[in-house]
């Protein structure tokens, strides 16, 4: 079976967040199933020049945009046997950076257009194409108003994946003449139209034959008007034919005994401690095995429950702690950790900027890691930190109630730490009883490292889901 990804970003070539690594991560996971999966996307200009050189370019096409047409080049390059194809087109990709443009709506115009025109150039016919968030939401209804009719377009199936449902790309209602070609019959409540403007994301969750969002939790969430972002009535609408399956990771790519990232390869609670020491010498922290380190890896934004966090940072310092954030993102977030640091320099480090080698070594180095969210579609740091024996603090809720067990120290169950309402004082009471195992449990937490270190948060059985989806889709088709 050929499966199509169709995403604006995919590990080792381009990542702003979770989503880079599914589409990474998911398509080796799935060829080891005897799925045939290639991936599409953008070529952006800072694509790391080492894959730019192995490209070879297959040809160049037009692409319809509206009105109007536009070049687009196709290019490919294959990594361990997953081909993997760029479009390309100077105007809308040439620049540093993949979203956040003026031009956002056409950009990802262009790109849901050029992936449909570009599939006959492809070296396997995909028989269904799976799309990834707002960016490629158009795909599955440009397919049906535009190429339905056509021999070689007509029996592909379609797949749409909410990764986060905030972020909706929402545009003008005059995108659906100028951008899509698209008439006003798909203008309604049923359709694209979302509030008087065009949802790109809409789009996808209308037109694509089967939804999947990244935990089952989150699944149930977005059906509720509280997480539904004015789009749980719909969503309710398509219930049979939406399914959560939850994210995994790379455990190959995530490994502690063989991650070069770190200080020390390490393979139990032993070794970690060996990093959490350089860990704090690094960052200019007191060193001293001893002193339990907070850590948090993540966007800075309202979601990632930075408010909790700065409300009750004072009290959590004075538990005798180290913490320690790498991340970028909202001014005042960003300000307000700066005077942080500088008022707890021997305690707090805040690292204003992101370096994939220096989030291992966080990983690696840190007690406990912290994940308050508004939200969490699945969230993937938790998976990380506890492939790293790092214990999570987390919020009940998406797929951080799904992936993290809390500690049941009366029936020896779990390997984290949670709490259910989005309350300052709350996530304290929890990390105040995640520090008093650390400091009186000795023997319970390092068997607690090292259980959270054996779980399985492989993609082995969430791409079994995917294959399984697939295979229904395909049958349906075959019967139609």
């Amino acid at each position: 079976m050929n499966v199509l990804f169709a995403a604006s970003e995919c590990v080792p070539f381009v990542k702003t967040g979770g989503l880079g690594d599914v589409i990474g991560a998911l398509p080796k996971a799935l060829k080891e199933k005897d799925v045939n999966v290639s991936v599409i996307l953008p070529k952006y200009e800072d694509l790391p020049f080492k894959y730019k050189q192995q490209m070879s370019f297959i040809t160049n096409i037009d692409v319809p945009v509206g009105w109007r047409t536009q070049y687009c080049g196709i290019e490919r390059i294959t990594l361990e046997g997953i081909h993997y194809y760029f479009l390309d087109n100077e105007y809308y990709f040439k620049r540093y950076g993949s979203y956040g443009f003026f031009d956002d709506g056409e950009r990802f115009a262009f790109f849901s257009r050029a992936v449909l025109e570009a599939l006959p150039h492809l070296v396997d016919q995909p028989e269904i194409i799976h799309s990834h968030d707002w960016q490629t939401g158009p795909i599955s209804v440009l397919l049906k108003a535009h190429y339905k009719k056509h021999p070689f377009y007509r029996d592909i199936q379609t797949v749409f994946t909410i990764h986060n449902l905030r972020y909706q790309g929402v545009y003008p209602k005059s995108v659906l003449s100028d951008l899509l070609d698209l008439s006003e019959l798909y203008f309604h409540i049923d359709g694209l139209e979302f509030h008087g403007n065009v949802s790109y994301l809409k789009a996808g969750l209308a037109y694509s034959d089967r939804l999947t969002t990244v935990s089952p939790t989150y699944a149930s969430e977005i059906q509720l008007p509280h997480y539904g972002e004015q789009l749980d009535g719909f969503l309710r609408k398509r219930n049979g034919d939406l399914q959560g399956i939850i994210n995994g990771i790379d455990d190959m790519e995530y490994n502690p005994s063989t991650d070069p990232s770190l200080f020390f390869t390490y393979r139990d609670s032993e070794g970690k401690a060996e990093n959490k020491l350089k860990l704090q010498e690094s960052l200019s922290l007191t060193i001293n095995k001893e002193i339990p380190i907070i850590s948090m890896v993540t966007r800075m934004v309202e979601q990632k429950g930075m408010d909790l966090v700065l409300h009750v940072f004072h009290e959590i310092v004075k538990n005798g702690v180290q913490f320690i954030l790498l991340g970028t993102g909202e001014e005042r977030y960003e300000q307000a950790f700066k005077e942080l640091a500088a008022q707890y320099p021997s305690n707090v480090s805040f690292q204003n900027y992101f370096d994939e080698a220096l989030a291992r070594k966080i990983y690696g180095g840190s007690d406990l890691f912290l994940m308050p969210s508004q939200f969490e579609p699945c969230g993937i740091g938790q998976l990380i930190a506890l492939r790293y024996g790092t214990l999570p603090i987390v919020r009940e809720i998406g797929g951080l109630k799904d992936t993290v067990i809390p500690v049941n120290e009366f029936t020896n169950e779990g390997y984290g730490f949670s709490f259910c309402h989005y309350n300052a004082h709350d996530m304290l009471y929890t990390i105040e009883r995640a520090i008093w195992f650390y400091r009186f449990q000795s023997n319970k937490w390092n068997s607690l490292v090292e259980k959270a270190m054996k779980l399985d948060f492989s993609w082995d059985v969430s791409s079994e889901e995917y294959k399984k989806l697939y295979e229904e889709l395909h049958t349906l088709q075959v019967h139609l």
